[in-house]
């Protein structure tokens, strides 16, 4: 008796150091951003929470700054199992659902506010479509918006097709958008932008104030055009494997909240630091070309006369499209 209750002790013993183990879950999360930027911080942030909540059973490694790749090199990676979540802009969204670059249709979406009453009625569409690939969307934040930059002041479109335009190899959608509707597009990857921009190879470009402030290209191209062109938003997603363990633990609904948090604190300080962006480039000789309504309403026009062949095309997709549209009437028409 006394044999076999030493040894049920030691299995017992042995077991529980076991059962921890399975207990413990390790998160591997790619971003391509720095991780001084607001991006990183809440990502650090995030991981610090989980930690918490889950009592050190949940571990979320945060890998900044790109080193695991580019978005198609992260999303193979979460296929894979080598990473288990990643952060991607509307271009890496858009390679798990396609459709999802809808959303940044050039002029389309022409301001935060309306942005934010199509995600109201369109979030859980796009993620019940990225979910369907299986992933599970943990969260979403707006990333800012594209602007056109110049040497010289662009307020109608046959002014900037007068141009060469450098457009990101990354959006290649709308680089199509662009092309399609008249436009000298010239791809350059973000890497040689700024190179492209000092040697007089490209006399504009599409891109956020944030990068043209951080990269410094409005030294050059020194006038920006008040417009919107488009909305771009990031993600956090998590591949099936992490989403099925985080799921059944029993604080899930806190990581979740958590990371939902993320989100909107990511949305408060992106559009601060846009903001400050502009600020500080106006300060060291950006001129802000105000557009007037009249020539706003220009712009749109070209862009709305243009849709029907590209959503024909598969540019963008036609059913969110025009769910989207329906939308904005409604909200335009208040």
């Amino acid at each position: 008796m006394k044999k076999t209750f030493l040894g049920l002790m030691i299995l017992l013993l042995l077991a529980v150091p076991a059962a921890f183990a399975q207990r413990k879950l390790t998160i591997k999360l790619a971003s391509l951003a720095p991780e001084n930027t607001d991006w990183g911080v809440a990502l650090n942030r995030m991981a610090t929470d989980w930690a918490r909540i889950s009592n050190n059973e949940v571990e979320l490694i945060v890998y900044h700054n790109g080193i695991q790749g580019g978005e198609d090199a992260v999303l193979q990676k979460l296929k894979g199992n080598a990473v288990q979540a990643g952060v991607f802009t509307s271009i890496g969204m858009s390679l798990i659902s396609p459709e999802v670059i809808t959303m940044s249709a050039p002029f389309f979406i022409r301001s935060d506010a309306e942005l934010d009453a199509v995600l109201a009625e369109v979030k859980p569409e796009l993620e019940k479509r990225i979910n369907d690939q299986g992933f599970f969307m943990l969260t979403w934040a707006k990333s800012g918006w594209l602007k056109i930059f110049s040497k010289t002041p662009v307020s109608t479109p046959s002014e900037l097709k007068r141009m060469k335009v450098g457009s990101s190899s990354d959006t290649p959608k709308l680089t199509q958008a662009f092309r399609s509707t008249g436009y000298q597009i010239t791809e350059i990857t973000q890497n040689d932008m700024l190179i492209a921009v000092n040697a007089g190879r490209i006399d504009a470009i599409c891109q956020s104030p944030i990068y043209a402030a951080s990269m410094q290209v409005f030294t050059t191209l020194k006038y920006m055009a008040s417009i919107n062109i488009a909305p771009f938003m990031g993600g956090l997603v998590l591949n099936r494997q992490a989403y099925r363990a985080l799921s059944r633990r029993p604080y899930w609904n806190q990581l979740l909240e958590v990371a939902l948090r993320t989100g909107r604190d990511i949305d408060t300080s992106i559009g601060k630091l846009e903001s400050t962006a502009i600020n500080t480039m106006l300060r060291y000789g950006l001129v802000d070309e105000q557009l007037s309504p009249e020539e706003e309403r220009v712009w749109y026009a070209e862009f709305e006369a243009s849709m029907p062949a590209l959503l024909r095309n598969g540019t963008f997709d036609q059913a969110l499209y025009n769910r989207i549209s329906d939308i904005l009437r409604r909200y335009r028409s208040r």
